[in-house]
């Protein structure tokens, strides 16, 4: 399975991320599967008029591929011309580098919430980029290709988004296509693959007992919940990151930073500071995505009522202050 990889409006992160595939090195664990880049801007030999050749081959149906994959937003502006980004070498928008490259590809695929809603550069104060993702514009179906967008392989764009995405995520989903095969019925509503968007990142959070007493954070070296205080948003997030932990240990939670759903559409422009809990009447804005409100607020009321002195303690200092008690054995 060969894979074509386009870099437009964003920092390469993704790739960067992509490159910390664990636990085997990221190409021997494509090549056993049978997948290789075609060409990547960053990771092939092939360069300046060769590189040009490799994408006017593919465009033209003279070179097959099997995947296009595409990282950072869509450039569309000015006046939707896209030559805020233009190939070098060439001159050509990217954006039309990429209609063309999609119209060939058997599948598509956003990596990053930048491809796949816009991401930062299409929420700048009026979006003078005219920036959006490949099949979305934020969390409205349009994008580049349209709403109605589907590749040869009969699939809609396979938004793998985070900020930057997991490598296992990546990974996963190629394999899958290469192995298994992907459908319709392996993605979400908003395009993401199932296997790792059918999670929450509250699911495997070790601060859950905190959670669950609604003993939070005061402070960011804080062991408590982060959701109550500082805006921690792992309850409303579909990914798997305290499952499936990134470099085989950490999470942002496990590191003392909230979750700010980077695999949302509009994640990057929440109207409040990142690590900020708006309320109202002292109740979190940001609740559960299936817990209904008037629920919340009673469990709420209940948990901290029941809250055991380790749990209320702990959750305001950055060690352990008090053990969980030894039960004696009963005679």
């Amino acid at each position: 399975m060969k894979i074509l990889w386009l870099q437009s409006g964003g920092c390469g992160g993704c790739t960067q991320s992509m490159l910390c595939a664990e636990p085997r090195p990221l190409f021997d664990e494509l090549r056993d599967a049978g997948i290789e880049f075609l060409w990547h801007p960053a990771l092939s030999l092939e360069s300046g008029e060769e590189a040009q050749q490799v994408l006017e081959d593919c465009a033209a149906g003279r070179l097959a591929f099997d995947v296009l994959c595409v990282e950072g937003a869509m450039l569309r502006g000015p006046n939707g011309s896209g030559k805020f980004h233009l190939m070098a070498g060439n001159g050509r928008p990217l954006t039309e580098w990429v209609e063309r490259l999609a119209g060939q590809a058997r599948w598509v695929f956003a990596i990053g919430s930048c491809t796949a809603y816009g991401g930062l550069s299409a929420n700048t104060p009026g979006n003078p980029l005219e920036a959006c993702g490949l099949q979305y514009d934020t969390n409205t179906l349009g994008g580049l290709l349209g709403a109605s967008f589907q590749s040869r392989g009969g699939l809609p764009v396979v938004n793998i988004a985070g900020c930057p995405t997991h490598p296992g995520w990546i990974v996963d989903t190629l394999e899958k296509l290469a192995l298994e095969g992907l459908s319709v019925a392996d993605l979400d509503e908003f395009g993401r693959p199932l296997l790792y968007a059918d999670q929450l990142v509250h699911h495997g959070c070790g601060r859950n007992e905190f959670y669950e007493f609604k003993a939070s954070a005061e402070k960011h070296s804080d062991l408590g919940c982060l959701m109550e205080n500082l805006g921690c948003k792992g309850t409303q997030a579909h990914a798997d990151c305290n499952l499936r932990p990134w470099n085989g240990n950490g999470s942002c939670v496990k590191g003392g930073f909230a979750c700010i759903a980077c695999t949302e559409p509009g994640f990057e422009a929440p109207g409040h500071a990142f690590q900020q809990t708006p309320k109202v009447a002292g109740i979190p804005i940001g609740l559960p995505t299936d817990m209904p409100k008037a629920w919340f607020v009673a469990l709420a009321a209940l948990s901290k009522s029941a809250t055991p002195k380790r749990v209320r303690d702990n959750a305001v200092v950055d060690h352990p202050v008090i053990r969980p008690a030894v039960k004696k054995a009963q005679k």
